[in-house]
């Protein structure tokens, strides 16, 4: 292991000594992918390698990746599984990371030396076999830029999102419909499952609180780019003068940690649980038993509800998943004082606090406040078109992460 941790600090060349960082401290020019230029797909995809480096925090994960072995390495690891079993989950995790971007380096530079090898043999076919290669190289390394941008712990993870309206009462009611209907459509397009897991409805219209559950590849880390105020400015339907109105809306992203993360014990004593007859819209939508329950993690004060499931039963799991959830989301928290990924409580949801403006009044735009990333087609965004938003904020983020 330590043998490996050498070589990953090593950096990888050509034959002739050309390195990733000599590739771009050459400022060869990237041309379009349609243009037969050796160098420009070099070029590219050495720019690919350093920026997957940098998003993964590459300095970092080589000397994490030796302490990690020496831990591995002790004799009375395993006399606390739930730790060695932590221990092995990360170690090899990063171990994955650092053995797919040596194999990219590797990669490179072998189609390099064959491409001046083709040259001084005047062998037309392996050179046009090698620079074929280093093209699908290119391709497929900008998928992964993607992938680094998704490096944390509980990126993995499914999710709940939670939305909430703020000030503006029937107004903020129905944009957090409004809201909570886009993330729906978003995770629909990305094939994700998604479930309603509480939904508590407005007076008039809309909805005051609703929490969905999430479930596919990297739902969490996709989404932990949405927490925070969303603000609406649109001519109001409510209201019979036509005037211009301003509402808020609050995302909260909540991990579900697997089998493999800790969780916070969760004793039965410590709950309180309640059942109610679940609400509707009437008619055959009305409950007429006792079937939805609402649970009370009494030391922490934390609540979560269910009444969309079909019995009491059923209710209460789902309930029980999400009170964990908030639980160990709780517990993050505290461990880590304050972590912007792992937002608790949908506070501030009022003006000078959101992240992203929806105006569909008196012109059409959505603005990510984060990044300045904006779009001119609000509908395709309430639509579910926010992978744009989500990337462009993720990339920014792990760019001022480094940068700090």
């Amino acid at each position: 292991m330590r043998v490996f941790s050498s070589q990953a600090a090593a950096e990888a060349s050509t034959s002739d000594g050309l390195t990733v960082e000599g590739i771009i401290a050459n400022n060869w020019v990237i041309y379009d992918e349609n243009e037969s230029d050796w160098k420009s797909h070099a070029a590219a995809i050495a720019q690919s390698i350093h920026l997957i480096k940098k998003r993964l925090r590459w300095k970092e994960l080589i000397p994490k990746l030796e302490m990690l072995s020496e831990e591995l390495n002790k004799e009375d690891l395993w006399d606390d599984p739930s730790h060695a079993g932590k221990i092995s989950r990360e170690h090899g995790s990063i171990m994955g990371k650092i053995k797919a971007a040596n194999a990219f380096e590797q990669e490179l530079f072998e189609h390099i030396d064959m491409i001046k090898l083709a040259r001084e043999e005047n062998d037309t076919e392996l050179e046009s076999e090698s620079m074929n290669a280093l093209l699908a190289l290119r391709r497929n390394i900008k998928e992964k830029e993607l992938e680094a941008l998704l490096a944390g712990e509980h990126d993995p993870c499914p999710c709940f999102i939670e939305v909430q309206a703020g000030a503006g009462g029937t107004e903020s009611m129905d944009w957090a419909s409004m809201v909570m209907q886009m993330y729906k459509k978003w995770a629909e397009s990305r094939h994700f499952g998604v479930a309603v897991v509480e939904e508590i409805a407005g007076e008039m219209a809309g909805i005051k609180r609703a929490t969905i559950r999430v479930d596919g590849d990297y739902a969490y880390g996709y989404a932990k780019a949405e927490v925070g105020a969303h603000r609406l400015v649109r001519i109001s339907p409510f209201d019979s003068n036509k005037r211009r109105h301003t509402s808020f809306a609050s995302v909260a992203v909540i991990p579900i940690l697997g089998d493999g993360f800790s969780h916070v014990q969760i004793n039965e004593s410590d709950l309180k649980i309640e059942r109610f007859r679940a609400g509707g819209a009437g008619g055959q939508h009305v409950n007429t038993t006792e079937s939805a329950v609402r649970i009370t993690h009494i030391p922490t004060g934390v609540t979560a509800s269910c009444q969309n499931e079909r019995s009491q039963h059923q209710n209460k799991a789902s309930a029980m998943s999400v009170l964990q959830s908030r639980v160990d989301q709780l517990e993050m928290q505290r461990q880590a004082q304050k972590n912007a990924e792992h937002t608790q409580s949908l506070t501030d949801i009022n003006f000078g606090s959101q992240i992203r403006s929806y105006v569909l009044h008196p012109y059409r735009m959505v603005k990510d406040h984060r990044t300045d990333y904006e779009v001119s087609d609000p509908d395709s965004v309430l639509e579910g078109d926010l992978d744009g938003f989500i990337l462009s904020y993720l990339s920014a983020s792990l760019d001022k992460n480094e940068d700090d």
